[in-house]
């Protein structure tokens, strides 16, 4: 019995001393990986969030996961701190609760706001009459649709809503006309198609209220707000004319049936 026990000795031992070895190494992976953790912190607070727009933005970081909370005064700030942090080395993913703090503005008019600020946002570009970008808000959060002449358009667009006080997020489903030299020819002859005509002149007085004009691959498409039937119609008509041109939907809408919708 005493020979049997002695020869146990030894393999308790060192099953003790492999059991304490592998709690030693698992504290030791744990320091290092917090060490890791810290210092990535500090290189977030320092670099990425060293913005005075981002100083309400807390930081903590558990296994190279970074938790971003506190608040911002913008939507834009939000994604941007996001795509900051995105950026640093080391992170290996973003979760993302920061807040946007900003005014409390009823849906009604952000949305009035943004469609307006829309509107006007690219005048002076010549794409204008070539955006057609409708504005949906619920609960603070922005749906932009329709269609935009280019991805600069759609950008920019988005950017708009971004950075407007009030909105909590924003959602682009923005379609991108297709790049298309024979599309482009066609916008413009349709253009001086439906603007040449007498009584269509006045819908140019007001860069950000004209009737827009969206084309892909030669299928032609009006919205926008015209004064009665006739001015409808007769934008219609004027398109139908241009060569190239396979279908024209009219969306145009008359403005009295506008107002009651």
């Amino acid at each position: 019995m005493r020979r049997i026990i002695r020869s146990l000795v030894p393999i308790v031992v060192g099953f003790l001393l492999i059991g304490g070895s592998a709690a030693l190494s698992t504290h030791s992976i744990a320091v290092a990986q917090a060490s890791e953790d810290n210092n990535l912190r500090a290189e977030i607070m320092n670099k990425a969030l060293n913005k005075s727009q981002l100083k309400n933005v807390q930081v903590s970081v558990t296994n190279g996961i970074a938790h971003l909370t506190g608040t911002v005064d913008t939507f834009y700030w939000k994604q941007e701190a996001d795509k900051r942090v995105h950026r640093t080395k080391g992170v290996k993913g973003v979760d993302n609760e920061i807040e946007v703090a900003g005014p409390e503005i009823s849906d009604q008019q952000l949305q009035d706001k943004l469609v307006k600020a829309i509107a006007y946002d690219r005048v002076g570009y010549g794409t204008t009459p070539f955006n057609a970008i409708s504005v949906n808000v619920q609960n603070g959060a922005v749906t932009l649709g329709g269609t935009a002449y280019g991805p600069v358009d759609a950008d920019s667009a988005v950017a708009v809503a971004e950075n407007m006080k009030g909105v909590k997020d924003v959602i682009n489903n923005i379609s991108v006309d297709p790049v298309s030299p024979m599309d482009d020819r066609i916008r413009r002859a349709v253009y001086r198609a439906v603007y040449g005509f007498p009584s269509m002149n006045k819908y140019a007085i007001d860069p950000a209220q004209p009737i827009r004009i969206s084309v892909q691959n030669g299928n032609v498409t009006l919205y926008g707000v015209v004064i009665n039937q006739g001015d409808k119609d007769a934008a219609g008509i004027r398109a139908n004319t241009v060569p190239g041109v396979f279908k024209v939907t009219n969306d145009l809408q008359v403005a009295s049936q506008a107002e009651r919708q």
